[in-house]
């Protein structure tokens, strides 16, 4: 029988993760501030903890997936977080897309107790999460990235070692930029292209065997020409995706010119209030100031 794990963070992206660790037959201990979500994975036979340093007392490895750095943080090594629970040999895998450098200050901190620690941020959305489909991108110890090839599999289909602490994360940060950037071309060209008379179903038939194609396009038009903004990533998170983006590139001394400007994009969603819907709610603001309508919704 697998060995019993810890999951904290069951939202969006973290419920479903470990609902494939639980049909995989891995025994889970699992923590969420939200006892709603945490009572979902109960339901299916995991065990709730009161706080992350309780889960760690009661597992050898433990997941986190939470929204932002300072989560991380507080989960990891706050006042109730897993290191005051966690025992020396512990392994802590954050698969949260946080702050490289943090995940570095992260992984000395607990290496004073013994404990090791991953980073392992992941891609495919709500979607892929579900269906554990995930693409993991994991930085840390070779040999602990081995001992966790069974979590991995029962999560995702591609995994990849990239290197040493925080190079998970690095590499997250380049495909999410590609993504977001990319997202606002989608939108700005479906804009273009109505605005000029074209039937934007038309638009998708022409580019989707183009090449102008792109996972964006392919994957979010579709949803724009329906309205549906149902969100597999928020607007939220994808601003804060590219707060970390042009951070860490600040702290390279790397300019990201596209980068930088496509996120007043995602911040004027935001002050549209269109914070929570999918990151595809991007192209209400570009309508608005257009004059033109490409979704139902």
């Amino acid at each position: 029988m697998p060995s019993k794990v810890g999951f904290i963070g069951l939202g969006n992206m973290g419920g479903p993760m470990a609902m494939n660790l639980l049909k995989h037959g891995f025994p889970l201990v699992v923590h969420d501030i939200d006892p709603a979500k945490a009572k979902a994975l109960q339901d299916r036979g995991a065990t709730v903890a009161s706080s992350p340093a309780e889960v760690a007392r009661a597992v050898q490895r433990t997941i986190s997936m939470v929204e932002t750095t300072a989560q991380a943080e507080s989960v990891i090594v706050g006042e109730r977080g897993v290191i005051h629970g966690a025992s020396g040999g512990h392994l802590v895998i954050s698969m949260s897309t946080i702050d490289p450098f943090a995940a570095r200050r992260l992984h000395a901190q607990l290496a004073v107790k013994g404990i090791k620690m991953l980073d392992a941020p992941v891609s495919g959305g709500t979607v892929r999460a579900a269906s554990g489909e995930l693409s993991i991108m994991v930085g840390g110890d070779h040999v602990a990235f081995t001992a966790c090839q069974d979590l991995f599999k029962a999560m995702g289909t591609h995994i990849f070692y990239i290197g040493d602490i925080g190079q998970g994360l690095a590499m997250k940060l380049v495909n999410n930029m590609l993504v977001q950037v990319n997202l606002v071309a989608v939108c700005e060209a479906l804009i273009m292209g109505v605005k000029a008379g074209l039937d934007p179903q038309m638009i998708y038939d022409v580019v989707r065997v183009s090449t102008g194609n792109s996972v964006a396009f392919e994957t979010r038009v579709p949803k724009i020409i329906a309205g549906d903004f149902a969100p597999g990533g928020t607007v939220d998170i994808s601003f804060k995706d590219q707060e970390l983006e042009t951070a860490f590139a600040k702290q390279l001394s790397v300019p990201l010119l596209l980068a930088n400007l496509t996120q007043q994009v995602y911040q004027m969603a935001r002050a549209a209030g269109l914070n929570k819907q999918d990151s595809s709610a991007i192209i209400h603001v570009l309508e608005n100031l257009a004059g033109v309508k490409v979704s139902r919704g």
